[in-house]
């Protein structure tokens, strides 16, 4: 399997040296720089599967850099993990509501931050591979466009297919209206905001079987997101 292209945002040379070396050892194909609007020239230039970003960095900031990688339609699905010296519940909340994925505070162990990258590979390789992704009781599979839950198939259109795949590749994620139209139907769109919960609600239709719980929650004043259930 291609090697997993990982791009590293963090300016102490010391620690960068460090994480390059480990997760080269660990067969990631790493890309470095200390500079914030670097990281978003790189990551236009060849799709990154995953992003360590820092908080603190030269340039624009991590946390812009951050919200500018899930603006763009190229760079919105990638699995961002942010690292950072602040350690105040509001920073984490912030940091996560700006749209990163895990949030690990200095100093940290290497070892851990490993831990934590190979976890989120695990759950996107599939959906790199054009395999089956799985997310609680539902999968979906990509070649086929066959969408089961609990080993049935649903009848799912293609606009909330594409909105379900979406959902799947980070499932438990809050996702904004603004972030799912971008996602979905692009940034060019002049869809309306509310053309989302038309097609949230038909998901969730679509979804359906007798018994079984809603997977799609409804985050008030945030958006929405898909439980794992």
């Amino acid at each position: 399997m291609q090697a997993a292209k990982l791009l590293l945002v963090e300016d102490d040379p010391a620690l960068s040296e460090l994480l390059e070396y480990r997760f080269s050892n660990e067969g990631y194909n790493v890309r470095t720089t200390p500079d914030g609007d670097e990281a978003i020239l790189l990551a236009s230039e060849e799709t990154p599967d995953l992003v360590i970003l820092d908080w603190m960095i030269e340039g624009t900031s991590g946390i812009e850099v951050c919200r500018r990688l899930r603006r763009d339609k190229s760079t919105a699905h990638v699995p961002i993990i942010m690292l950072t010296a602040r350690e105040t519940e509001d920073d984490r909340v912030r940091g996560l509501e700006t749209g990163a994925d895990d949030y690990l505070t200095k100093p940290f162990s290497p070892r851990e931050l490993l831990a934590r990258v190979s976890a989120v590979m695990r759950r996107i390789r599939p959906v790199l591979a054009g395999e089956t992704i799985e997310a609680g009781d539902l999968s979906l599979d990509p070649v086929a466009h066959k969408v089961m839950r609990r080993g049935k198939v649903l009848k799912v259109g293609p606009t909330e297919y594409r909105l379900l795949k979406f959902f799947m590749e980070s499932p438990g994620r809050v996702f904004s209206r603004n972030q799912l139209l971008d996602a979905v139907w692009g940034t060019e769109s002049d869809i309306e905001l509310r053309t989302v919960d038309v097609h949230i609600r038909r998901l969730r239709k679509a979804l359906e079987v007798e018994g079984l719980k809603d997977p799609i929650r409804t985050v008030r004043s945030a958006g929405y997101s898909l439980e794992a259930v």
